[in-house]
């Protein structure tokens, strides 16, 4: 029954997390200052991931799909599906949510801890809504800029180290990117980039907002905070999947 009871918890938290702000302006600096340290922090990482693990994609599809009875463009066509529709959106997130999650459950279980969650309730401020929203609100905001990056570079990364091995020529490569190409795959990668980073930002902040004890109670919440994270990620891509595919 514990389940139950933490998903009523984290429900009455987004309640209070979703009410209008009582300054406005004070939100618009908390979220600029949580676009920086959320999305922008994030891209070195990404474009990293992006590139070599695009090229690694590129690489074993050309040398499993080898076979002369596949069409020669069939591994850039895989690539680009793939690369779309679950690296970018999926496999993405999954690394935010331990970087990201981590560290908003340990900066909130932090100020939990140290009382001052507790100051700003005494002053009269929704302490729920000015402390996470903005941080939902940035991770919502960059998702599109991340997922879009990510594609970019991955399918660069699968064309630059793919045509330098010799695995697959750069005609064949980008025939296969064209090849019956719509805005579907991208849109549903971007609906999966939206929910994600819903999951990541408002479970980790749950997890920091109620954590009780001192600092080994904050590890152990920014743990359960990415562990959590990535499962209910997973969840939620095989249900959006299963609806829009």
């Amino acid at each position: 029954m514990k389940i139950f009871s933490e998903i009523g918890s984290y429900l009455i938290l987004l309640k209070n997390v979703f009410q209008v702000p009582e300054n406005p302006k004070l939100y618009r600096k908390k979220l600029v200052f949580e676009l920086q340290a959320l999305g922008i922090n994030s891209l070195p990482i990404v474009a990293v991931i992006s590139i070599f693990v695009g090229a690694a994609i590129v690489i074993q599809l050309a040398a499993n799909l080898s076979n002369p009875i596949y069409p020669r463009w069939i591994t850039g066509f895989s690539s680009r599906e793939g690369i779309m529709l679950e690296f970018a959106p999926t496999m993405i997130n999954l690394v935010l949510a331990g970087k990201i999650g981590s560290h908003i459950a340990s900066e909130l279980g932090t100020m939990r801890i140290t009382e001052q969650i507790d100051a700003l309730d005494v002053m009269g401020v929704n302490s729920a809504s000015y402390l996470i929203l903005p941080k939902i609100v940035a991770c919502i905001i960059f998702s599109p800029i991340i997922i879009t990056v990510s594609t970019f570079l991955a399918l660069l990364g699968g064309w630059f180290f793919g045509t330098i091995t010799g695995v697959i020529s750069s005609y064949d490569y980008l025939d296969g990117l064209q090849l019956d190409y719509t805005n579907h795959s991208l849109f549903v990668g971007l609906i999966k980039g939206f929910v994600y980073s819903f999951i990541i930002s408002s479970v980790s902040a749950f997890r920091g907002y109620t954590v009780e004890g001192g600092a080994l109670e904050v590890g152990h919440a920014s743990t359960r905070a990415v562990v959590e994270s990535c499962i209910t990620l997973i969840i939620a891509n095989l249900i959006i999947t299963n609806l829009l595919l």
